[in-house]
C-alpha cells in the first residue's frame, strides 16, 4: 500500500514539475530587460517599453526571435515603441562580447563592474532619435555569448535609463526540453508502478531474465 501511495506521489510531483517548467517559461524575464509577455516579446528600458524582435532574413526569412539567435550572420534588431515618448528621445545600442562570464545571468551591475567596454564592443550605434520604430543591423561573425545594451534618457528630467539583455549566437541548446523529457519518463514509470502494470510485466519475464532484476519470486525454481 505504501508503495502505491509513493508511486502516486511521484506521478503528481513529476507532472507538477512539468507544468511549472512549461507555464513558468511563458511569462518569465528572458534576458535581463527582455521579456515574453502573453506571447509578445518586449523590452523594458526604465519607464519605457517596446516590442522587441530580432531577424536573420538571409537565413531564416521573416522568422522573428526574442531570445537567442540560432546562427551567425546578418541580424536585424527591431524595437516598436509602446510609448510615444520613445520617439522623442535619443537611443543608443551597443553589443559587447560577454566579458562578465555570467552568460544568461549577466546583469547591468556585472557590465558596470567590467569598466571600459570599448575593447569588448563589437557593434555600437550612437544616440539617435527615431519615430515609432528603432532598427539596427549587425553581421555576427562568431558564435558565443553577447550582451546587448540599450540606453536612453527621460525627455524632460534628463534621467538616463539603461537595460542589458544577454543572448547567445549560434547553437542555442535544447532549453528545457531534455529536463521535461526526463520528468515525463519518470511520471510514466510512476504511473505504471501505481496501476500495477510494471509489476505485471516483470512477472511475465522469463525466470533467468527476471532474476537479473531481482524480481524472481521467492520459492520458485
Amino acid at each position: 500500500m505504501n508503495g502505491l501511495i509513493d508511486a502516486r506521489r511521484l506521478v503528481l510531483c513529476c507532472w507538477v514539475a512539468v507544468c511549472c517548467l512549461t507555464l513558468g517559461s511563458d511569462g518569465a524575464w528572458a534576458h535581463g530587460g527582455v521579456a515574453v509577455v502573453e506571447d509578445v516579446c518586449a523590452i523594458q528600458i526604465g519607464i519605457f517599453q517596446a516590442h522587441f524582435k530580432a531577424y536573420q532574413p538571409q537565413i531564416h526569412g521573416h522568422k522573428a526571435f526574442c531570445e537567442d539567435l540560432p546562427d551567425v550572420g546578418e541580424t536585424v534588431f527591431v524595437m516598436e515603441y509602446l510609448h510615444g515618448d520613445l520617439g522623442q528621445v535619443p537611443i543608443d545600442f551597443r553589443i559587447v562580447k560577454d566579458i562578465t562570464g555570467h552568460g544568461r545571468l549577466a546583469t547591468l551591475q556585472d557590465v558596470a563592474r567590467a569598466g571600459n567596454l570599448d575593447h569588448a564592443t563589437v557593434f555600437y550605434a550612437p544616440p539617435v532619435t527615431k519615430r515609432n520604430v528603432y532598427t539596427v543591423v549587425y553581421d555576427f561573425k562568431e558564435p558565443g555569448w553577447y550582451i546587448g545594451i540599450v540606453t536612453t534618457r527621460h525627455p524632460t528630467l534628463g534621467k538616463v535609463y539603461t537595460v542589458v539583455f544577454p543572448f547567445k549566437v549560434g547553437f542555442t541548446g535544447f532549453g528545457w526540453w531534455p529536463l521535461i523529457g526526463v520528468v515525463a519518463v519518470l511520471a510514466q514509470i510512476g504511473y505504471w508502478v501505481a496501476n500495477g502494470q510494471l509489476a505485471h510485466w516483470r512477472r511475465q519475464l522469463p525466470a533467468g531474465v527476471s532474476s537479473l532484476f531481482g524480481t524472481h519470486d521467492k520459492g520458485t525454481t
